[in-house]
């Protein structure tokens, strides 16, 4: 017999799977984009550089609204006020320069991936969260590689797409696991359950 609790786990994990292969599609579109944007700062990269915290933030409303348990509720709304001070950061440094964006972006990645781990170690019941783990631990890692990077002759825009690519392969798998554990937590129809 399924329990409310199970059937709960079940919905959440069946809204976040399904916000995770969007977010799995827009980091590759995302990171195409900045890849054929080039190196530098343009109208259409700063553009981009804008966007990606802003769906972030969109991402998190959706995340607080749509999750039923497992939704740690302090951790997304750090998560959503990180990612639009992140957007207004971009928008504000983008006229300064790759280094400027760089530290920026730098900065946001450290500290959403700190808020990232949090709510999937959270999460962790639901299974799938062990991507989202190692993710946040990545993103502070290359948070801190983009500010160091920020200070060589070589620092370049492009190098974010291969973040915003990574992250997004972490999503998608996290979304195929979560795909299982919300189909277990499916009710069995009543002849179905009736004949065990």
């Amino acid at each position: 017999m399924t329990t409310v609790t199970d059937v709960n786990a079940g919905r959440t994990a069946a809204a976040l799977r399904n916000l995770y292969v969007v977010r799995f599609g827009f980091a590759l579109i995302w990171a195409v984009l900045m890849f054929v944007t080039g190196p530098a700062t343009g109208p259409v990269s700063v553009a981009l550089l804008v966007i990606y915290p802003l769906f972030d933030v969109a991402a998190a409303v959706i995340d607080l609204r749509s999750s039923q348990t497992a939704r740690p509720a302090a951790a997304l709304y750090v998560n959503l006020a990180l990612s639009l001070l992140a957007a207004i950061g971009l928008a504000a440094t983008a006229t300064s320069g790759v280094p400027a964006v760089l530290r920026v972006w730098g900065a946001w990645a450290i500290t959403a991936g700190i808020v990232q781990l949090i709510v999937a170690v959270s999460r962790r019941r639901l299974g799938g969260q062990w991507a989202m783990i190692l993710s946040g631990a990545i993103s502070t890692i290359a948070g801190t590689g983009f500010i160091l990077q920020a200070g060589t002759p070589t620092a370049s825009l492009t190098s974010l797409a291969g973040y915003a690519t990574v992250g997004g392969v972490f999503f998608l798998i996290s979304a195929l696991r979560l795909h299982r554990t919300a189909k277990s937590a499916e009710p069995r129809p009543a002849a179905e359950t009736a004949s065990r």
